[in-house]
C-alpha cells in the first residue's frame, strides 16, 4: 500500500514539476511577443501582462500585452492614457481624452473596423482594416480636426472617429 501512494506522489509530483516548465516556457513566449510590440527603450522595462495577469513587473509606466484582443496575435505596448482608453473600450465606458496618450503595435494588428471597436463581424466590416505595423496616439478630439479617417490615404489617419475612443493611426510600415 505504502508502495502505490509513494508513487502516486512521484507521478503527481513529475506531472506539477512538467506543467510548471510548460508554463514558465508559455510565459517566456508570451514576454517575448509583448515586448516585440515597442521599441526596447519602452518594452525592455514595461510591465508585461496577459489577460489581467502581471508576468513581468516593469519599471516605467508602459504596460506590453502578447495580444490585444484575445488570440489575435496582436502584441501592443501602452502607455497610462492607452490603457485608460482600452479598460472603457472594454466595459463600452465614456472616455474623454484630456491629453496624449500611446500606443505602440510594431508587428501590426489582427484587423478591425475603422469605423468602431464594436463591429459585430470585424472580418467582414465594410471598413475594415488590417493595420502593418504601426504607432497610435490619442488626442482631446479637437486636434483630430482635418486628419483624413481613410486608411487608404497613405499616412496618418483617424480610427474610430466618431466615439469615444477616436485616435491616431501612424504606419510605420507597409501592411502586410
Amino acid at each position: 500500500m505504502f508502495q502505490l501512494n509513494k508513487k502516486k506522489i512521484l507521478i503527481t509530483t513529475a506531472v506539477l514539476l512538467i506543467a510548471g516548465t510548460v508554463q514558465a516556457a508559455d510565459n517566456n513566449i508570451l514576454i517575448t511577443k509583448a515586448r516585440s510590440a515597442a521599441p526596447s527603450m519602452i518594452s525592455a522595462n514595461a510591465t508585461i501582462m496577459y489577460r489581467g495577469e502581471i508576468l513581468v513587473e516593469g519599471s516605467n509606466d508602459w504596460i506590453c500585452l502578447p495580444e490585444t484582443m484575445p488570440d489575435d496575435n496582436a502584441p501592443m505596448c501602452n502607455d497610462a492614457v492607452w490603457m485608460e482608453m482600452m479598460g472603457a473600450v472594454g466595459t463600452k465606458a465614456p472616455f474623454t481624452a484630456t491629453k496624449m496618450g500611446f500606443s505602440y503595435m510594431l508587428q501590426g494588428d489582427g484587423g478591425v473596423s475603422n469605423s468602431t471597436p464594436y463591429h459585430a463581424d470585424h472580418m467582414n466590416a465594410p471598413d475594415f482594416i488590417k493595420e502593418g505595423p504601426h504607432l497610435m496616439i490619442i488626442v482631446p478630439k479637437a486636434a483630430l480636426k482635418g486628419i483624413t479617417n481613410d486608411p487608404q490615404a497613405g499616412g496618418p489617419y483617424v480610427m474610430w472617429g466618431k466615439t469615444d475612443y477616436a485616435h491616431i493611426m501612424i504606419p510605420v510600415a507597409d501592411r502586410k
